[in-house]
């Protein structure tokens, strides 16, 4: 079972012998190599033991309370015992606490157990991180590669402590200066960055190095304090964590529990969808259920990893699972598809946020690409190509450098395309475009202007600036957006639809914005640029007109559909807009359909209101989980890895498009565009103007709706009307 804090993540479970056993993950736990890996993993042996002969054993995971609960019961020498543990990260404070309450006197023994144990050359060292392959020979690396070991500190009294402390390698030296950017950082960003825990608990006393023991007693705990800083040496990193567990500590368990819970309640309270079918309603075996289900857990797995210092990885984010597959490394640091952010992957888990109101959680999204990658993106658009303006590569390592394996083994002086050598992406630049277009988002729900006016606005010129002096104009001063492709599945493109539906969709978006908040200057130039842009493009299809990957395209090398990003995520064609039938045809006539990992086909048929499809399509999703997983929203692996968080994210976003759109060029909300006339629900989702819709819908009829402020229910126009 996973449990969290937004930053601190565990994976949970009670083995055969009555061990409780966590991995610990952390948003901010990179190695020496680059790689997110596990903090480390704690496992508790009870005495009297948890399963014992005849005992009723249930571990439960209690969402209100972000809590899981671990009891037993039976007879144990005669005796009736009783057993109730409770495993929670605090929502305020970085510490794991297992609490308990027993019939019986009872002790616990806390062990730590690594499998960084030494300095070992890597058996798999391309699947180890992509980072230390060798750009001529993706097949191999540059050099060996050691897995560097964790540290134990000795010696101490009541108290467990261990720690990583990264090494000096030359991974990120390699890289920066293999691009040419090494002069844009004062520091490597991997070096002495040190992360790892201590472990203490009510009466402990040291057993060994590597465990301690509580006091025999009816109620006890532990508590896991965890850290991660940088640049830090072990003394300081110790001194740190022992002052950090102090000043928790200075506030009683009870109080910090209570503050928990009341995180917790207050997350569940901000919104939800609960559907149950017309004929059943609730059971457990129907698929409103087990789509409700999936959406809810997926949102409490996002609570759980989407407060920290970086974005959710899509590859597992901060509960990934040891391979099954004996052909790679088979530790719980193993995450397919490594360390660094792609961005078509790390945006999925962002897109359903402002719908759920969970506006928190969107900061780290853009603390790392709306700022710090932005910085040393624009640095690098100046140096490369003497545009003031910025684009970002598709994939890139949290400080901002292309994956060295994509880059090309030629280093950047010996270089005239200073662009990466991969095709795969080497011109899909739509990511800064759509960042834009989510920031742009978050301001119409928050209404944050400062955020708008320090952050958006600045990215929105920068981002123009540089596909203007990039690319040439027409005859027409049209830009032709050539070399260019259109995501990864079409790689020889004019005009391609992503690039072309965003910067129509955010131009448009920014002019729409308040003359106070933007300035003359500001929308004389998004007036000029707009005006360069050419129309997006169609084909022709057996059905009529449709969509186009773009103007021109061949070389067919992924399963993408870009054509209807136009829909999705830029909202181009869609409900209340005309030419429809263009965006129903590309659907219709799309080169592929898939409902599993990254594909969107059921968020483009919400969206294109096409109720029955979209159904369908987000139940095969919903009951699509890892089949090596008991936890139901432990997705994928897919084409990523294990939780797949852009399987939960496309489901999010769907559930709540079925249910309500807004429209980014207008004030209109629609309700029930695409929703189910079988499935009951009752529902409180956010629209934009801190606007906030609760109601419930039974026997296919609205069956109450409350809109807060009043005014906006005159923007809401319900779709079972019509």
């Amino acid at each position: 079972m996973p449990v969290g804090n937004g930053d601190i993540g565990l994976n949970a479970w009670v083995d055969e012998s009555g061990r409780i056993c966590f991995y610990i993950g952390k948003t901010d736990s990179w190695d020496e190599y680059g790689r997110l890996v596990k903090v480390g993993k704690v496992s508790v042996t009870c005495d009297p033991a948890i399963v014992f002969q005849g005992s009723a054993f249930k571990q439960e995971l209690d969402l209100l309370t972000g809590t899981i609960l671990i009891s037993t019961s039976g007879i144990l020498d005669g005796k009736a015992t009783d057993l109730r543990f409770r495993l929670w990260v605090d929502a305020n404070n970085p510490v794991i606490q297992l609490s308990y309450e027993s019939s019986v006197p009872l002790k616990m023994q806390a062990s730590v157990e690594l499998w960084r144990t030494k300095n070992h050359e890597s058996q798999d060292p391309v699947f180890f991180s992509d980072l230390m392959q060798d750009p001529s020979d993706l097949s191999a690396t540059r050099k060996p590669v050691i897995n560097q070991p964790d540290s134990i500190i000795g010696g101490l009294k009541d108290k467990v402590i261990w720690l990583h402390h990264n090494r000096k390698t030359d991974a990120f030296d390699f890289v920066v200066k293999h691009q040419g950017m090494a002069e844009f950082y004062s520091e490597d960003p991997l070096f002495k960055r040190t992360f790892g825990a201590l472990i203490t608990g009510s009466g402990s006393n040291r057993v060994n190095d590597t465990s301690i023991e509580t006091k025999a007693d009816r109620k006890g705990h532990l508590s896991v304090y965890v850290l991660t800083r940088h640049p830090a040496e072990t003394e300081e990193w110790i001194d740190e964590i022992e002052t950090l567990a102090m000043q928790v500590e200075k506030t009683s368990l009870t109080e910090r529990r209570l503050a928990h819970e009341e995180w917790w309640s207050g997350f569940w309270d901000r919104s939800w969808i609960y559907a149950s079918a017309d004929s059943v309603q609730g059971h457990r075996e129907t698929d409103a259920f087990i789509v409700s289900r999936a959406y809810t857990l997926q949102r409490f797995i996002n609570a759980c990893g989407g407060r920290g210092a970086f974005p959710i990885k899509f590859n597992g984010s901060i509960f990934t699972v040891p391979p099954a597959d004996t052909t790679i490394s088979k530790n719980p640091d193993y995450r397919r598809w490594g360390p660094g952010y792609w961005w078509q992957n790390t945006r999925l888990p962002y897109i359903g946020m402002c719908t759920s109101g969970d506006f928190e959680m969107m900061k780290p999204l853009f603390k790392l690409y709306g700022e710090d990658i932005y910085k040393i993106s624009k640095k690098r658009t100046k140096k490369n190509f003497g545009i003031d303006g910025v684009y970002f590569p598709e994939c890139m390592n949290f400080w901002g450098t292309n994956f060295p394996s994509d880059y090309g083994p030629l280093p950047w002086d010996k270089r005239e395309d200073k662009l990466q050598d991969s095709g795969w992406h080497k011109w899909e630049w739509v990511g800064g475009i759509e960042l834009v277009c989510m920031m742009l988002d978050y301001h119409a729900w928050t209404g944050d202007d400062d955020f708008l006016k320090n952050r958006i606005i600045p990215c929105a010129n920068d981002m123009i600036r540089f596909f203007d002096g990039f690319y040439k104009t027409n005859e027409n001063n049209q830009l032709v957006m050539h070399p260019s492709q259109a995501a990864e599945t079409w790689w020889n493109c004019t005009n391609p639809m992503p690039e072309l539906a965003g910067l129509h969709s955010m131009t448009r978006r920014l002019l729409a914005l308040s003359d106070s908040l933007t300035g003359e200057q500001n929308i004389q130039f998004w007036k000029d640029f707009s005006a360069k842009l050419p129309p997006l493009p169609l084909r022709d299809t057996p059905s009529g007109k449709a969509l186009a990957p773009a103007e021109t395209f061949d070389q067919k090398s992924n399963v993408e559909n870009p054509e209807l990003y136009a829909v999705f995520p830029f909202r181009l064609y869609g409900l209340g807009n005309p030419d429809l039938e263009y965006a129903k045809n590309a659907l219709e006539h799309r080169w592929d359909k898939g409902n599993f990992g990254w594909r969107q086909d059921d968020l483009f048929m919400a969206y294109l209101g096409l109720t029955d499809q979209a159904k369908e399509s987000l139940v095969g999703r919903a009951k699509n989980y890892d089949q090596q997983s008991r936890f139901p929203a432990f997705w994928g692996p897919n084409y990523d890895w294990v939780p797949d968080q852009d399987h939960g994210g496309i489901l999010v976003k769907t559930f709540q498009s079925m249910l309500m759109q807004t429209d980014p060029y207008s004030k209109k909300i629609y309700l029930l565009p695409s929703w189910p006339r079988d499935w009951n629900v009752n529902f409180k989702l956010h629209a934009p103007y801190h606007t906030i819709l609760e109601g419930a819908v039974k026997n296919g009829k609205l069956e109450s709706l409350k809109v807060s402020p009043e005014y906006r229910e005159q923007d809401v126009i319900n779709c079972f009307q019509n």
